[in-house]
């Protein structure tokens, strides 16, 4: 019995002493990983701050970054090998090596080379006014960027935007104007806080009595024919304008015409027009509206388009989208027709034959009965006009009488819509606006962007890209911009960095512009900047920068020219590039051939600006790629103070071509998919492109087996 205990005893003393062994060496563990942990620290911590913290330092990590959210890991794709091949048209290995010491030095603002020399127009060269106002453009957006670098240009007073006293007064339930006030106000009526829902504006006028027309694309006259008597007028909703050299944006454009239509017979037209651009027109001609009228007259307009497209291409016609080249009858909007009937000069009123009439009394049904009336506007009477929104579209009826209905169009909204004007013969005696929104939408562009990592640019790669495509913009376009980055810039080829996109934007006139751009370029590092001040005829600055970016910081295969207004299919682009041989140059894109100046009007271009009568083979700027030769040999020129400058960028782009195809020969590939007025089934680029609709062709190209086009206009 005491042996057994005394075993027992025995054993407890061993389990105690190896607990307690135990017990020794986890805490020596401990103790050795602790010290191993505080020496990594005191190792990494510097590494993180160097590397991850430090705001001036713009060389991007190696290391793959973390996914910013869930929805980008379906377009995550396992890392590739750097590229082997080797062609004409790509750098040579010196060039690499100068720009992998580049790439950690490269930061928003262009690297294009500016001086006084670059503007020094020569005796040959016609451009002297254009030279001239480059290089003022240059000396002031050179001094706000310098003005913003220095941080004498603050934000605090942007970020806020300073409450009006009276908001109520602001934002005032109705408005009325009389006709002297109208008069006064320049025959406008300011809707400040815009349209919603419900909103209906009342204008009372009298159309005035006819007149010769001397417009000869009104009044087509053969010898010994009168003059054309002519009376219209028109009322429009206008939005905000935001670009200089722009007219603003027509929401609505209604026009009745009582006289002097090409048609010769009354007629309502309407339509919209955004960045100077008119869509398709709706005519109203006094038959009403069916249902399937839309699709199969829809479809002959659109054959008609691609056949004006082609004949444009060609150069045998310069295409203006015009209502009168083809009419398109509309079906229903919120329930109601797009056109109504009235009694024509050319109606006999006899819908059926009088054989059908007896057949019709044989067999007991009674004839329907159906009231007839005039077009809606006489000269010299007064009407009543009502203008309503509806959730589809404006809806019109004057004298109490619905007469048409307008379908939403460009993806503006009814806050858009900020001012009614009318014009023409007509005298308007006075106009009541009601239901208006009683609360101030912000009108800062600023309010488009959406601060979240998920729409940053990945950084650039080590490896050369297939396509570069560089984004012209302006600085307050901050909606257009963000649109893009939510639309075709998340394409899997985009976010893996095999195609790499940037928008290349000058400096703004106002100062609170340039402080909000410079922030939106630091926060998606997604912008480079041209410094120079802003001016539609100096985008060709901007050409060239991009000419530049892609073929040196980014050392692009291909390099793409591209709007922000313009929707991208990014595979199907880079695929058409590729069906190239590697060793030809190319210039691919909606070629025009054999143009010819304008030579009046507001797009006229001089004989001191151009000489020739027709231009070199261009590409739509919408929309064209170029092989990376090309935009090296633009580069190069432009620093050797030897490329010609022209206002219209992208005849510039073809003159450019033109002379590097005179020492190497340029495939010229044309696609009238590269789409310039608006969209066409089957787009590579679609342009005209609102920010709704180029998220909803986004979002169609995500869910549908084919592109396709959003309200298309």
């Amino acid at each position: 019995m005491k042996k057994s205990k005394l075993l027992k005893l025995d054993r407890l003393d061993r389990f105690d002493m190896f607990i307690s062994l135990a017990k020794q060496r986890s805490v020596q563990i401990l103790f050795i990983v602790g010290f191993l942990y505080l020496v990594l620290v005191t190792v990494e911590i510097p590494f993180v701050f160097r590397t991850r913290l430090n705001t001036l330092s713009q060389e991007p990590l190696t290391r793959v970054p973390r996914l910013a959210s869930e929805v980008e890991f379906q377009y995550k794709e396992a890392p590739s090998r750097p590229l082997n091949w080797v062609s004409e048209n790509a750098p040579t290995p010196t060039q690499f090596q100068h720009q992998k010491q580049l790439k950690p030095q490269t930061t928003i603002l262009s690297r294009l080379s500016f001086d006084a020399e670059s503007f020094d127009p020569t005796a040959k060269d016609g451009s002297l006014e254009l030279h001239k106002s480059a290089k003022v453009a240059w000396e002031v957006g050179r001094k706000l960027w310098e003005e913003l670098e220095s941080g004498e240009v603050k934000i605090g007073s942007i970020n806020k935007p300073k409450k009006p006293k009276n908001e109520s007064e602001l934002c005032r339930p109705s408005v009325s104007l009389s006709e002297l006030e109208f008069l006064a106000h320049g025959k406008v009526m300011v809707l400040p806080c815009g349209l919603t829902l419900g909103s209906h504006i009342t204008v009372v006028g009298k159309p005035r009595a006819a007149h010769a027309e001397t417009n000869p694309r009104i009044a087509l006259l053969k010898s010994g024919e009168d003059s054309v008597m002519v009376s219209q007028f028109m009322m429009e909703l206008q939005g905000l304008k935001t670009v200089d050299g722009e007219d603003p944006p027509r929401i609505l454009h209604f026009n009745p015409r009582l006289k002097g239509d090409w048609s010769r017979k009354p007629v309502i037209e309407q339509n919209t027009c955004y960045r100077m651009q008119w869509g398709t027109a709706m005519r109203c001609e006094g038959w009403k509206s069916k249902a399937d009228d839309e699709t199969v007259l829809a479809s002959l307009s659109a054959k008609l388009q691609y056949c004006c497209f082609e004949l444009s291409a060609m150069g045998f016609i310069n295409f203006i989208t015009d209502s009168h080249a083809h009419k398109i009858v509309y079906s229903a909007v919120d329930g109601q027709v797009k056109c109504e009937k009235w009694i024509r000069d050319d109606n006999d009123r006899s819908v059926e034959s009088n054989a059908t009439w007896w057949l019709k009394r044989l067999i007991g049904r009674t004839k329907k009965v159906t009231v007839d009336w005039p077009f809606p506007f006489t000269e010299g009477k007064l009407f009543v006009l009502t203008l309503s929104a509806g959730l589809e579209g404006y809806h019109v009826s004057v004298d109490g009488r619905h007469i048409t209905s307008f379908p939403y169009r460009t993806g503006y909204t009814l806050e858009d819509a900020t001012g009614l004007m009318l014009n023409g013969d007509v005298d308007v005696h006075s106009i009541f606006a009601a239901s208006l929104p009683t609360s101030h939408p912000s009108f800062a562009p600023q309010r488009h962007l959406e601060m979240s990592n998920r729409w940053k640019a990945p950084p650039l790669p080590e490896q050369p890209v297939d396509l570069f495509i560089g984004v012209l913009s302006a600085g307050n376009h901050f909606a257009e911009r963000m649109a893009v980055r939510k639309s075709w810039m998340q394409h899997k080829l985009v976010k893996s960095s095999h195609v790499v996109a940037r928008f290349f934007v000058a400096m703004h006139a106002r100062k609170e512009v340039n402080v909000e751009l410079k922030r939106e370029a630091e926060f998606f590092a997604d912008i480079v900047i041209v410094p120079y001040m802003d001016n539609y005829d100096l985008v060709v600055l901007k050409t060239v920068a991009i000419c530049e970016y892609g073929g040196r910081v980014a050392a692009a295969k291909y390099i793409m020219k591209s709007d922000d207004d313009t929707f991208v299919r990014v595979d199907a682009v880079i695929n058409e590039a590729k069906k190239v041989h590697p060793d030809r140059s190319f210039y691919m894109g909606n070629i025009n051939y054999y143009h010819r100046p304008l030579r009046a009007g507001k797009w006229a271009v001089t004989y001191e600006e151009w000489a020739e009568e027709v231009y070199p083979p261009y590409a739509n700027g919408p929309g064209y790629i170029m092989s990376s030769d090309i935009a090296h040999f633009i580069v190069s020129e432009f620093e050797k103070h030897n490329l010609s400058l022209f206002k219209m960028e992208d005849v510039s782009m073809g003159m450019w071509v033109e002379k590097f195809n005179s020492s190497k020969a340029v495939d010229y590939i044309h696609s009238l998919k590269f789409c310039q007025f608006g969209c066409i089934e089957g787009y590579y680029t679609a342009h005209y492109q609102s920010p709704r609709q180029m998220m909803c062709m986004w979002d169609k190209l995500q869910k549908q087996t084919r592109p396709q086009c959003c309200n298309m206009r």
